[in-house]
């Protein structure tokens, strides 16, 4: 049978190339006679696997020695604890904008920690716009300004990286590696792997070495920040073949050009297919032009009549998880790196010849 084209918001597609690497791997990973997921996390080959991977992360998005690189567990929602909980310090209060659910789930979670200041929102619009930094009241004793660039739900994305006097953390999970970042605008940048990084069961962090050791004595072990620092992400044991999995992202990406020939890949993608929509009178897309994803992009029918229909049909022609969150409906698209530019134009046929069919 052959490979569906595959617009889950995640776990997400992978590379085929990858696949393919780690299916030759499976059985016998560099002579050990042994699959990497196997082996110990002590031994010298995973060792050596896990810094490379730290090694072409850091080529990829420029990342300094200033910052700690981290692969952990837990997943991103796992980071809504831990960041007030490592970065608070002696403060009560921290800054956050809500432009969707996973901020607002941030938000919550940050909650049971400290005072949260909604700095901003766009919940009285249905989170279809970022609201501009000149509207947010940020506070003065605040530890820290949290954000979501990417709303993967909602399909919102942020057209500006804030200014701010405190830390800078981000929750970029479904944005990272999808183009160029400058890492030193930010104090702390965290992402579950399963969009652009790799399958689910790993977690990235990147901190700034001098925001470590803030945790407090009542933080647990495995929730601090410096223990995995000191441990190169290996106080326990880590989600090893998911490591592996990411490395090999990680060489892919590079073999593709780096994030300079993401960016132009991922810009086309998604310029064509908002471009479809807006040229129809069939779709429509609920978020304002400037802040429209490159990641995930949502659309609803002009007959929601229509969507089980063209969802059975899509699926049918190949075309899987195009079905919106449950909690937005309609249907949404993410069309990660992994998604090749085929897949997009596979998808703008069908919705042309459907809305023909059905309009």
């Amino acid at each position: 049978m052959p490979r569906a084209y595959n617009f889950c918001a995640g776990p997400a597609a992978l590379p085929e190339a990858v696949l393919n690497q780690a299916r030759e791997e499976m059985l016998d990973y560099q002579g050990t006679g042994m699959s990497v997921m196997e082996m110990s996390h002590r031994d010298q080959v995973v060792v050596e696997m896990a810094a490379r991977a730290e090694r072409d992360l850091r080529d990829l998005l420029g990342i300094s020695d200033d910052y700690a690189v981290l692969f952990l567990q837990g997943g991103a929602s796992a980071q809504f604890a831990m960041v007030p909980m490592n970065l608070l310090g002696d403060a009560d209060t921290a800054d956050y904008v809500n432009t969707g659910q996973w901020s607002s789930k941030a938000i919550k979670e940050a909650g049971r920690f400290c005072r949260v200041n909604v700095a901003a929102s766009s919940e009285d619009r249905n989170f279809s716009y970022v609201p501009p930094q000149s509207d947010w009241r940020l506070s003065d004793n605040a530890a820290y300004v949290h954000y979501c660039p990417n709303e993967t739900i909602g399909g919102l994305e942020y057209d500006f990286i804030p200014e701010v006097s405190r830390p800078l953390v981000a929750d970029m999970s479904s944005t990272i590696l999808s183009r160029p970042l400058d890492v030193n605008r930010f104090s702390l940048i965290y992402a579950g792997a399963q969009k652009n990084i790799g399958p689910a069961g790993l977690t990235l962090v990147i901190v700034r070495r001098d925001l470590l050791g803030r945790a407090g004595p009542g933080v647990p072990a495995m929730m601090n920040y410096q223990v995995h620092a000191d441990n190169d992400s290996m106080y326990n044991t880590p989600p090893t073949f998911a490591w592996y999995l990411a490395g090999l992202v990680f060489q892919w990406l590079k073999a593709q050009g780096g994030m300079p020939a993401m960016e132009t890949l991922n810009r086309r993608k998604a310029g064509k297919l908002y471009d479809f929509i807006d040229a129809s009178p069939f779709y429509s897309n609920p978020v304002a032009p400037a802040n429209r994803s490159w990641m995930n992009v949502p659309f609803v029918l002009a007959d929601t009549a229509l969507d089980k229909t063209f969802l059975a049909e899509a699926d049918a022609a190949g075309l899987r998880n195009l079905k919106g969150h449950r909690s937005v409906g309609g249907m949404r698209a993410s069309i990660y790196n992994a998604v090749p530019e085929a897949a997009v134009d596979a998808l703008v046929d069908f919705m042309a010849d459907f809305e023909k069919r059905k309009g």
